[in-house]
């Protein structure tokens, strides 16, 4: 009698510490994909600041190169791709569209002295170059916190957890192979 309230007990506990664990493994894999949600939303919130400068930077320029109708003409298209992306991907390519689309602008600027000294070019740029800070940093981040969770996905025991409830891996921020580069703006 003794016994069997003893392995009873045993087994009780064992339970509550097969669900007690389930819930916690449950909980941490929603805990890391609204993390991996709320990172790409910093990043799509920069990316869109960035986008919202880019007609007065375009303005700006404009004033000075007014012969200079496809870079403008580019910088838009660009920045209409980046605003339309969906997907991770997309979006990812469409900023590198508009990184390069950027380069052909300010190599434009550079050949209007001019332009280089102006307050408002010169303060649209440092607002861009702030931007392109802050969207690096939010890559890191949103990277990182897609690798925590696809490890979560991934791993025993949490990955079992996750093929139950479809808990899907995500996709990191990548940029091309030929956009690693450092872009060089000389003014």
């Amino acid at each position: 009698m003794v016994n069997e309230m003893i392995i009873e007990l045993i087994i009780l506990v064992i339970i509550i510490l097969i669900v007690v664990v389930f819930v916690y493994l449950y909980n941490s894999l929603v805990k890391l994909r609204n993390r991996v949600k709320n990172a790409w939303s910093q990043i799509d919130v920069q990316l869109n600041r960035r986008a919202d400068l880019i007609p007065n930077l375009v303005e700006t320029v404009k004033g000075y190169a007014k012969h200079e109708k496809t870079v403008f003409e580019n910088v838009t298209a660009a920045r209409a791709g980046l605003m339309n992306a969906k997907t991770v991907q997309e979006t990812a390519e469409a900023n590198n569209v508009l990184t390069e689309t950027l380069k052909s602008l300010f190599a434009v600027a550079e050949n209007y002295p001019d332009l280089k000294a102006s307050e408002n070019f010169r303060e649209l740029q440092g607002q861009l170059e702030e931007t392109e800070n802050k969207i690096a940093y939010s890559r890191q981040f949103y990277n990182d916190t897609v690798l925590m969770y696809n490890n979560k996905c991934q791993m025993v025991p949490s990955n079992i957890i996750a093929s139950l409830f479809n808990f899907q891996e995500e996709e990191f921020f990548e940029i091309e192979e030929t956009k690693r580069e450092v872009p060089k703006v000389e003014f």
